[in-house]
C-alpha cells in the first residue's frame, strides 16, 4: 500500500517555473515506477512524466519534453517534478501515481499502469 501526497502547486505566470512534489509512505515506493499526470476541466487525464523505480530512465510527454523534469529522492520517499518556462496551457491538476512495484525497468506511460494516485495540486499559468 501507498499513500501519496502532492504539494507545490500555485498561480504562477507565464514563462516562470514551479517545482511540485509527492511524498509516498509505505514500503513499496523504492520498488515503484512514478508518474505525474495531469488534467485540466472537460479534458482526459494526460501523461506528464514517468520515472522508474532507479531512477536511471525517465519519459515525458511531448508537450512538456524539454521543459519539465522528473526526478525521485528514494531516501526521502518523494518524487518531483520541475517545471519550467510555464504556459497557460499547462494549467491543470496535477496528479502523482505510483504503480504496484514490481522493480520494473520500463516507465509508464498509461493511467491504469498506475494503482495509487495522490489527490491532486492545482497549477494555474497566467498569461
Amino acid at each position: 500500500q501507498v499513500q501519496l501526497v502532492e504539494s507545490g502547486g500555485g498561480l504562477v505566470q507565464a514563462g516562470g517555473s514551479l517545482r511540485l512534489a509527492c511524498a509516498a509512505s509505505g514500503r513499496t515506493f523504492s520498488s515503484s515506477g512514478m508518474g505525474w499526470f495531469r488534467q485540466a476541466p472537460g479534458k482526459e487525464r494526460e501523461f506528464v512524466a514517468a520515472i522508474t523505480w532507479t531512477g536511471s530512465t525517465t519519459a515525458y510527454g511531448d508537450s512538456v519534453k524539454g521543459r519539465f523534469s522528473i526526478s525521485r529522492d528514494n531516501a526521502k520517499n518523494t518524487v518531483y517534478l520541475q517545471m519550467n518556462s510555464l504556459k497557460p496551457e499547462d494549467t491543470a491538476v496535477y496528479y502523482c501515481a505510483a504503480d504496484r512495484g514490481s522493480y520494473s525497468y520500463s516507465t509508464k506511460k498509461k493511467p491504469d499502469e498506475y494503482i495509487y494516485w495522490g489527490q491532486g495540486t492545482q497549477v494555474t499559468v497566467s498569461s
